[in-house]
């Protein structure tokens, strides 16, 4: 990736505003949102224990619509040969041995996918997925750019806590701008846990791996 221009930043705020959900109708989508977590904020928030210390997947979201065809439903044996990957880079951050993210991930965000040919399987949207993730290589770029988690950086003061990435691309799977408008459908809350787009002028705080220092 030449470049972050597109990325937009989701914070765990203090006291910043989250985005509404706000529901288009399900027609054909026109970007998609390769999402990232960082499994050690997502962890602080949903009382887990990670053991991952790299941007793992959290989706790829198009803009339009969620549970788009309830007669897709989710196997995973049309996917046995991605599950290693899946497994590695995609994982349950809570439950890492379940395959139920991947299908409430199908369900929500893959049936509305399928309406474009190119992701019209399950496998051709998990795999896609994981092709553009490995194409990325969020976890290299950022750290040629010397953007590390450190536990140092901010010791005081108020801070809000990096816990999200999103990177767009149109429907050729070429990169895209992420501003958001007043009428996308992406949901910044996990469960209410409160992530919303970075404010720029709040520091923003990368934490490690519990136990781990990575400066």
């Amino acid at each position: 990736m030449k470049s972050l221009a597109f990325v937009v930043l989701l914070c765990l705020g203090c006291g910043l505003m989250t985005s509404s959900f706000v529901h288009k109708p399900p027609h054909m989508w026109s970007k998609l949102i390769l999402t990232h977590h960082w499994p050690s904020t997502f962890c602080s928030m949903e009382h887990c224990h990670s053991k991952f210390d790299y941007w793992t997947l959290h989706g790829l979201w198009p803009d339009k619509g969620q549970e788009c065809n309830s007669s897709l439903h989710f196997n995973e044996t049309l996917i046995q040969d991605l599950l290693p990957e899946m497994q590695k880079w995609w994982p349950d951050l809570k439950i890492p041995e379940s395959s139920r993210f991947w299908k409430y991930e199908w369900q929500k965000h893959g049936t509305c996918a399928a309406k474009a040919e190119s992701l019209n399987s399950q496998h051709k949207y998990f795999g896609k997925a994981l092709e553009l993730y490995h194409k990325l290589d969020l976890d290299g770029v950022m750290k040629k750019c010397n953007i590390v988690p450190s536990e140092t950086y901010y010791t005081e003061g108020k801070v809000q806590i990096l816990g999200q990435i999103e990177i767009c691309f149109n429907s050729d799977f070429q990169l895209d701008d992420c501003e958001h408008s007043e009428t996308d459908t992406v949901n910044f809350n996990v469960k209410g846990a409160g992530f919303s787009v970075c404010d720029h002028a709040t520091p923003v705080y990368y934490p490690p791996l519990k136990g781990k220092l990575l400066v």
